[in-house]
């Protein structure tokens, strides 16, 4: 499965979930920099030089960063959603279709209710 670092903002019950369904998810506050206010461009580079994927739900952001710069192993960027089993098995899916995209930005929708 999926090499994953997960943001500050990040719900950590999708990350539980991410967990359970087989993936190795890391977190910003499990490496010691949660509250430093780390700017996206660290945050991105800390995942990039893991190995890892990052998972955000700050969009706009990365999703510049993206096109700025391509130095990173692959951009998950989620919309917001407090069905949070639902939005982890929405990035669930997305990494196995995207498995074969190389550095993948990834969009992960709350879907229409």
């Amino acid at each position: 499965m999926a090499r994953l670092y997960s943001n500050e903002n990040f719900p950590l019950p999708v990350v539980e979930e991410l967990r359970r369904l087989g993936h190795d998810v890391s977190t910003i506050q499990e490496t010691g920099q949660a509250g430093q206010s780390v700017p996206d461009e660290k945050v991105l580079a800390f995942a990039y030089a893991e190995k890892r994927m990052l998972l955000t739900i700050n969009r706009k952001h990365f999703v510049k960063l993206d096109a700025q710069q391509r130095d990173h192993c692959g951009i998950i960027a989620c919309t917001l959603d407090t069905d949070f089993v639902g939005l982890a098995r929405r990035i669930h899916a997305a990494i196995l279709a995207h498995e074969q995209d190389g550095k993948p930005l990834i969009r992960v929708n709350r879907p229409a209710r």
